[in-house]
């Protein structure tokens, strides 16, 4: 069977021979540094991608993606959104919203929140994660509220208990100086998004929450607009809108926290991605020492016509091979691993109850095939010099004292 002799070479020295056993333990080490790195980054990123879309879910899965506004928040309330917001990429619906920070008080406690006013007669997510009541009890006129288990723990109140709900964007001024806006509220219902969202979020009635802010009749904060993809706030926000409207999203509250969230990420990368940088030096130093076992060889080779591009490629081979076959190797055990690792991890008796009982893991092809690629290229870098330093031994030199 024809092989390219370059190829065919540097797989036999890949082999090695009972008497390269130094050469052949490290070329097998620096295979073993490159399984273990690509297996380790495999693992970490499928797990951070996990944490990632779990906080994609629960935070923004129930927060207003987008909200578009007319100048000073306050926008004229139509029969259906504009007709131009449909016309954005990455928009499934917009409903109307009133929303203000509030403050909310108890018989017993004290807490801030984010006060969000919707119709419950269209699609809200919030509906999806109700504990406690419905959220199309919320009517208009009836000052009803929905809180999230962990404010409501906080305030230490439970369905049918009242709260008083302080606007302070909506002062007025009295003899008594400046008073904000207020009124009690009758708990309706209790939410749970398994995320700080539960400590934040307050969400009453479009109407009751308009007449706590001291809207007209006919006015709203804007238009929450539902998109396909959170993370294109980033590609419509830079997008025109016509006059008079203005543009805000989740990354005004949350921004940091995804942010960080990336920032760790990429670290995480960075420092297993050194692993697999250590494991293709100790390909330098094998090939180094191969080559200077083999210089006469090489210098046979040459002399039978060999050119050095040839024997360039040969230790090329035999160097990249290492790479490839730990990156894949590395691939698929990571992909296993991660595939099982909260199996693995009850079998090792680690408890993860503050993290939801299990790690969350979203494991992404291409971005295993990037980490792949990744480590192979690293490892054909690292046989350049080593082999180029082969390519040009002279054949009368290294034969000399044979």
């Amino acid at each position: 069977m024809f092989h390219p002799v370059s190829l065919f070479i540097g797989l036999r020295y890949l082999r090695g021979r009972s008497g390269d056993r130094f050469s052949r333990f490290v070329s097998y080490m620096s295979t073993a540094g490159i399984t273990i790195g690509v297996l380790s980054l495999v693992t970490v990123l499928s797990v951070m991608n996990g944490f990632e879309q779990q906080l994609k879910q629960r935070i923004l899965g129930v927060m207003p993606h987008a909200v578009i506004s007319q100048t000073d928040h306050k926008t004229l309330l139509t029969d259906g959104e504009p007709s131009w917001v449909s016309t954005l990429d990455h928009v499934e619906r917009a409903v109307p919203i009133v929303r203000s920070e509030t403050v909310l008080q108890s018989a017993s406690s004290l807490s801030a929140g984010m006060l969000l006013g919707i119709d419950p007669a269209k699609y809200d997510p919030i509906a999806e994660q109700m504990t406690l009541g419905q959220l199309n009890a919320l009517t208009k006129g009836s000052y009803q509220v929905v809180l999230g288990h962990a404010l409501a723990a906080q305030l230490g109140v439970q369905v049918g208990d009242k709260v008083r709900l302080m606007v302070t964007s909506a002062s007025q001024y009295t003899p008594l100086g400046r008073i904000p806006s207020q009124r009690n509220f009758t708990v309706s219902g209790v939410f749970d998004t398994g995320s700080d969202v539960d400590k934040q979020l307050v969400v009453v009635h479009i109407a009751d929450a308009a007449k706590l802010l001291r809207y007209k009749g006919d006015q709203i904060s804007g238009w929450r607009v539902f998109l396909d993809d959170p993370f294109a706030v980033t590609e419509l926000a830079q997008q025109s809108l016509p006059d008079g409207w203005q543009w805000s999203d989740w990354r005004e509250q949350r921004g940091e926290l995804f942010q960080a969230v990336k920032m760790e990420k990429n670290m995480m990368g960075l420092m297993l991605g050194l692993i697999i940088g250590v494991a293709a030096f100790n390909i330098i130093s094998a090939l180094i020492m191969v080559v200077m076992e083999k210089q006469a060889e090489v210098a046979i080779l040459k002399t039978q016509g060999m050119t050095n591009w040839q024997v360039l490629l040969v230790f090329m081979v035999q160097g990249a091979s290492s790479g490839v076959i730990g990156a894949v190797i590395g691939g698929f055990l990571g992909t296993l691993l991660a595939l099982n690792l909260n199996t693995v991890m009850t079998v090792l008796g680690v408890q993860l109850i503050t993290v939801g009982g299990s790690l969350p893991v979203v494991i992404s092809p291409l971005q295993i095939g990037f980490v792949i690629l990744g480590a192979i290229l690293l490892s054909l870098l690292a046989t350049v010099f080593p082999s180029y330093r082969a390519a040009i031994v002279r054949p009368a030199e290294a034969l000399r004292y044979e």
